[in-house]
């Protein structure tokens, strides 16, 4: 497996997330939080340089307390704390894993958002499922349910690629579906929420069409999940980006790889028409692409237009008026 070269960000303020940005979705306002903290301590697939944005070292509760003050200290966010309806809560790894992500911070968090988002409907934890412990989401739950309005728990994991090879041998993602289920096993008599992020075409092996079918299995799989578990799952559907320091920049600037059509992202998408789980298509890259290895390109707004309208109306006529469209 050919090495990726990015740096951790060792100039970042460690009072300060590493980011914040906001969301239009089919669920009002999102607020979306990656806290700064020790890397993903996986860091093996291949296209993905979010460790980039996180520290090699390991940060500790009282700065993390510290980071989650600077969020609730901000002027925008202060604006909006009414109209946020959902956060996301990230460290581009696994909140829940405590070597990375401290208990301590994450109950900190919880009780200034229940005192500062008086309309929060979901609190979304992205992490591996090897890092969840039933025990700890039982007890966060019960924490949100005391907020001025009782709020959902989430949990957002990466799946990536619904074909094995592709997710484990190529993209090294380190993720079987006798894990996944295991997991969902274990969190189905909770009636927690369930969010499952994907990537269109995350390595070069894939060809379009490959991707669009990749992700068409993707939602049928899901959707059976969904109904097997009585679960409310939402894939997050991610186009993939050239990312800077991975094998998959390489790959890009020798020809051998060329990051998804929004168009292509609007026909995997069009699949989950009558199915039971929502989708979210991400069109943002964190300013982590290289140049030109973005999936939007010059002449896409009006279609990002398009696919940002879906996202806050899950209505799929949009996606079927552009569709023929553009061929």
């Amino acid at each position: 497996m050919e090495e990726k070269t990015y740096k951790f960000n060792v100039t970042h303020d460690k009072n300060k997330p590493a980011q914040i940005w906001f969301q239009e979705s089919d669920e009002g306002l999102i607020l979306f939080t990656v806290f700064y903290t020790q890397a993903c301590r996986w860091s093996r697939c291949i296209g993905c340089n979010l460790p980039s944005k996180m520290s090699k070292e390991h940060i500790g509760y009282k700065t993390l307390i510290a980071q989650i003050d600077h969020v609730f200290n901000n002027p925008e966010v202060i604006q909006q704390r009414k109209s946020v309806k959902k956060i996301i809560i990230s460290n581009n790894g696994s909140v829940l894993d405590e070597e990375t992500f401290s208990s301590t911070a994450l109950i900190y968090l919880m009780a200034k958002l229940n005192l500062n988002f008086p309309n929060l409907s979901v609190v979304s934890m992205e992490s591996r499922p090897e890092f969840v412990e039933v025990e700890e989401l039982d007890f966060l739950g019960r924490v949100l349910k005391e907020g001025d309005t009782p709020t959902e728990l989430e949990i957002a994991v990466g799946i990536e690629a619904f074909d094995e090879r592709i997710r484990n041998d190529i993209f090294q993602k380190g993720l079987s579906f006798e894990l996944f289920e295991n997991f969902v096993k274990k969190i189905a008599p909770y009636k927690f929420r369930l969010k499952c992020y994907f990537m269109q075409k995350p390595v070069p092996q894939m060809s379009d069409a490959d991707a669009v079918n990749d992700i068409k299995q993707g939602i049928d799989y899901l959707s059976s999940i969904a109904a097997q578990y009585n679960l409310r799952i939402n894939m997050h559907l991610n186009p993939t980006f050239a990312a800077k320091g991975t094998p998959m920049e390489k790959s890009f600037k020798e020809g051998k790889y060329t990051p998804p059509k929004l168009i292509d992202v609007a026909k995997a998408a069009h699949s989950g028409k009558d199915k039971n789980i929502s989708i979210f298509i991400g069109l943002y890259d964190e300013g982590l692409a290289v140049e030109g290895g973005s999936f939007i390109r010059p002449g896409d707004e009006k279609l990002v237009e398009h696919l940002e309208l879906f996202n806050k109306t899950q209505d799929y006529n949009i996606l079927q008026d552009i569709l023929p469209e553009t061929g």
